[in-house]
């Protein structure tokens, strides 16, 4: 990524060029052994740390005119904090690549005649001769150490850089998907749109599974564009050749899943049940308990009364405890009813995407990335009142969510 960025962007080049220790974490530029005065005036050392906006794989530009500062208060001669820095106290995690490197504060100063730096390198010269100049004069140091600090990366799933992780700061959250390998069982309506948010989820590993072919009905209600190629094919072949250019560890395999499936799911830590047959999810729900591993069932249940549509979108959680298991499947259908072959299957896509984001952001809530004040293992959604009403094992009553 050293070599990659600095050959590609001038201005990085020039701060590796004049002597800065510049480094790469994840998305941020870091710029070490910058030196500053504390409060006696006695000399300190801190890093600058900015984040990075890829243009594509290897052009970058920068986000905002602040930096964050790996330091305490900066002082300047008559020990006073240096004036106009804007900004203030800030937590910041890096990864473990740059342990050495703690942000503590932001600073926030812009070029009066621009509003805007024009790059990096103008950006870190003007903060360098802001923050660093007195200790430069009084000590007669400066950052310009010529110092390489090529760390390794730590290995991406993606093929392009995560920027809306360092761009919200949540890095360190989504660091809490990597070891997860996800399973979504069905590549219909909701099972499709489960996909779509989980590929850009930084999970280790993603195993898609149907057998049925894509059709024209399919386009109206699953994200993305359409190839008119597309249709005929398999769907694991089409949302397999979709996103592979995003992301490694995409696996889709056109099976049947059922209890006789369990060397497809080796490794496999969460599971999403997309399928509209009950007889299917019965197989399925087997196979994964027998297994040990926790997933979230989707279903919806639409129809049509007084010339509009109206019913449920439901999200249940399964995890490994055997008393919410059996209560669990109190909630969901596993038999087919045979007046079902005379009965119009509604789904409509913006429903579905609802479904799959309740599903995803249920999953996420376990693994904490989102609050959970209230372990529901039930969600529904009603789209007459637009509530969603949850429940959980400690009370036989919904709560409102």
């Amino acid at each position: 990524m050293f070599q990659r960025l600095v050959s590609h962007n001038d201005d990085i080049k020039r701060l590796v060029e004049k002597g800065y220790a510049v480094g790469f974490d994840s998305n941020y530029l870091v710029i070490r052994d910058i030196p500053y005065l504390d409060q006696q005036l006695h000399l300190r050392t801190g890093s600058f740390v900015s984040k990075i906006m890829f243009i594509d794989q290897n052009k970058v530009t920068q986000d905002d005119h602040q930096v964050y500062f790996a330091g305490s208060v900066p002082y300047n001669f008559e020990g006073k904090p240096i004036p106009n820095l804007g900004g203030g106290p800030v937590r910041l995690p890096l990864s473990e690549n740059s342990k050495d490197v703690i942000v503590e504060r932001s600073f926030s100063n812009k070029p009066r005649k621009t509003g805007r730096f024009s790059d990096f390198f103008e950006k870190i010269e003007s903060y360098v001769s802001i923050i660093s100049g007195p200790a430069m004069e009084k000590y007669d140091v400066n950052p310009y150490t010529y110092r390489i600090v090529e760390q390794a990366q730590e290995d991406s799933v993606f093929k392009f850089q995560d920027t809306l992780s360092s761009r919200a700061e949540i890095s360190d959250l989504s660091a809490k998907f990597k070891d997860d390998v996800i399973a979504i069982i069905g590549l219909g309506g909701t099972g499709s749109y489960v996909l779509d948010f989980l590929v850009k989820t930084p999970v280790r590993e993603v195993r898609i599974f149907d057998i049925d072919p894509y059709y024209v009905h399919n386009v109206f209600r699953s994200p993305g564009r359409l190839q008119s190629d597309e249709l005929g094919k398999l769907k694991v072949e089409v949302y397999g050749s979709r996103y592979e250019n995003f992301r490694n560890g995409l696996k889709a395999e056109p099976k049947f899943i059922d209890e006789t499936s369990k060397d497809d799911f080796s490794d496999v830590t969460f599971a999403f049940v997309c399928v509209d047959k009950g007889t299917s999810r019965a197989g399925i729900i087997e196979l994964l308990v027998s297994m040990k591993i926790p997933f979230i069932d989707v279903g919806m249940g639409l129809s049509r009364k007084n010339g509009k549509l109206k019913g449920m979108a439901r999200t249940s959680y399964f995890s490994t405890d055997e008393n919410q298991i059996a209560k669990e499947k109190e909630m969901v259908p596993l038999t087919d009813n045979p007046d079902d072959v005379y009965k119009t299957n509604i789904q409509i896509g913006e429903l579905n995407a609802l479904n799959a984001s309740l599903a995803v952001i249920r999953y996420k809530q376990l693994r904490g990335f989102y609050m959970e004040s209230v372990a529901n293992y039930d969600l529904l959604f009603d789209i007459s009142d637009m509530k969603i009403v949850g429940s959980d094992l400690t009370d036989n009553q919904n709560d409102e969510v």
